[in-house]
């Protein structure tokens, strides 16, 4: 009897670990801010969808390109139809792994690596991007935060020579957000 009880409570204790395995978002939040000498361009959005597997570090995060808002509905115009073809390439894309992640534990913050493919305008690199990941004391919350920066000929996006002091040919890109498990 005392060996099935045995049993039970390991099998139990496998099932539950008491951290969640994965954690989601789909209001990740998104800015990019382009410094140029005749004009700064800022955009946000807060539709893109992670989802991160603790266990292994498994990352994969999407962002829709049409749902960046600028200050200037011209601005946003351009963005979409002549520089990501938003029409063409509706999405941005990053699948990789965090390295590292187990060291990660409730109750602490980490920077790590993230490394992987990142897809714009349907043309993929290889990036190692940091991630500040913060799990809280009771696993329910992975805060995660990076910032970095994108050239835009490393995506094949154009900026015609007339053009080239009213856009940064480097953007800055910030991403945060709060995921939860996914099973909640």
């Amino acid at each position: 009897m005392f060996r099935l009880t045995y049993i039970i409570m390991i099998c139990l204790g496998l099932l539950y670990s008491g951290t969640p395995q994965f954690y989601q978002t789909t209001s990740l939040k998104i800015n990019f801010f382009s410094s140029a000498p005749v004009e700064d361009i800022d955009a946000n959005s807060s539709e893109g969808i992670m989802v991160l597997n603790l266990e292994n570090g498994a990352t994969s995060i999407k962002v829709p390109l049409r749902s960046f808002q600028f200050k200037k509905a011209l601005m946003q115009e351009h963005f979409n139809e002549n520089y990501v073809e938003s029409e063409k390439f509706p999405e941005a894309f990053f699948k990789g792994k965090v390295e590292n992640i187990k060291d990660l534990k409730p109750g602490t913050t980490a920077v790590y690596n993230l490394v992987g493919d990142f897809t714009i305008h349907g043309v993929t690199q290889k990036r190692t991007l940091p991630l500040s990941l913060s799990l809280s004391k009771d696993g329910k919350t992975l805060s995660i935060n990076s910032e970095f920066k994108v050239a835009c000929e490393d995506h094949q996006i154009k900026i015609p020579q007339i053009l080239w002091q009213n856009i940064a040919e480097v953007v800055d890109v910030k991403a945060e957000g709060q995921l939860k498990p996914l099973n909640q």
